[in-house]
């Protein structure tokens, strides 16, 4: 299919480009929305009550175009920065493909229509949810805290730890410990998942001017703190077999993987504080992804072992 076939705007404003779907696509972070949907949908699925799938994929719809609008405002906020690093300079407002305004209207527009389709399809506690994590995305983390502090990973954790209590609420109309320790499991893993990034991307932020923990701390302080994120992150890994959620077939892989989560944070700290650290930190990052993603799968697969076993 032809460029002018993709083409969702004629009009180009100064030097912006044609916008594609692609680029309209990109806006709302389909890796970032991939593992908030996911978290989500598993928030529904290992609730203590009968979701109709129906309602289940509507719930599931409406996180992720809530994530995808705060993601949108949010490049459009930081179009500025994105613009001065080498990981973001190619994002579709820095590079010009799409206009400021048309991307500021996609992420209201959106936003708006994802809490309605939340509280219509669900109920107005999960709709209530998604629309705090949302605000809290775009105006505590992103124009107040990204800019101005090297605690805006720690706070804006916030945001993307919703998601799985926005499941659970979305199937049970209620917020319960299940929900609040879902909801800490992603809160304390981000600061560790994003610092490892940070380490080997210090160079961009310090371009940037963004006030990150190792450009404003150094390396040594963010090893430290990384390391103790993650021995943090171990009794709340487990924490859904201790409250009655699931079984100890979930327990075992939450133990195993924290384990290795400290492992590696361990391994950055004995690093050198210079780009030999490097290494390690990116060793990091990539587990903190498999981390996440493996803990959430192991809670239904738990659930479905332990009715195989009952």
């Amino acid at each position: 299919m032809s460029d002018t076939a993709h083409t969702l705007t004629g009009r180009i404003d100064g030097d912006v480009a044609p916008a594609r779907v692609r680029d309209y696509i990109d806006l709302l972070k389909p890796r970032v929305m991939s593992l908030v949907v996911f978290t989500g949908w598993i928030g529904v699925v290992i609730a203590p009550v009968h979701v109709h799938p129906f309602k289940t994929l509507l719930a599931v719809i409406a996180i992720a175009l809530g994530s995808g609008a705060a993601g949108c405002i949010n490049m459009w906020y930081e179009r500025d920065l994105d613009a001065l690093m080498a990981r973001t300079r190619n994002r579709p407002l820095p590079a010009g493909r799409v206009a400021p305004d048309d991307a500021l209207g996609l992420g209201v527009l959106l936003s708006v229509f994802s809490v309605l389709l939340m509280a219509v399809s669900t109920n107005l506690v999960a709709a209530a949810l998604l629309a705090v994590a949302i605000l809290f995305y775009v105006f505590i983390y992103t124009i107040w805290l990204k800019r101005r502090t090297p605690q805006n990973i720690v706070i804006g954790g916030a945001a993307g730890a919703f998601p799985p209590m926005i499941g659970w609420a979305a199937a049970t109309g209620d917020v319960s410990s299940v929900g609040i320790a879902l909801f800490l499991l992603v809160f304390l893993w981000t600061p560790p998942h994003f610092w490892a990034l940070a380490l080997y991307r210090s160079e961009d932020y310090r371009r940037a001017g963004v006030p990150m923990l190792p450009v404003v701390a150094g390396p040594r302080e963010t090893k430290c703190q990384m390391v103790i994120y993650t021995l943090l992150l171990l009794p709340v890994a487990i924490a859904p077999t201790l409250l009655g959620a699931v079984g100890w077939v979930y327990g075992t892989v939450a133990l195993a993987l924290s384990l290795g989560f400290i492992g590696h944070a361990i391994a950055v700290w004995r690093t050198a504080d210079d780009e030999t650290a490097f290494g390690a930190a990116r060793k990091m990052f990539r587990y903190s992804l498999i981390y996440l993603a493996a803990l959430f799968a192991a809670l239904p697969v738990d659930l479905v072992v332990s009715r195989i076993a009952g």
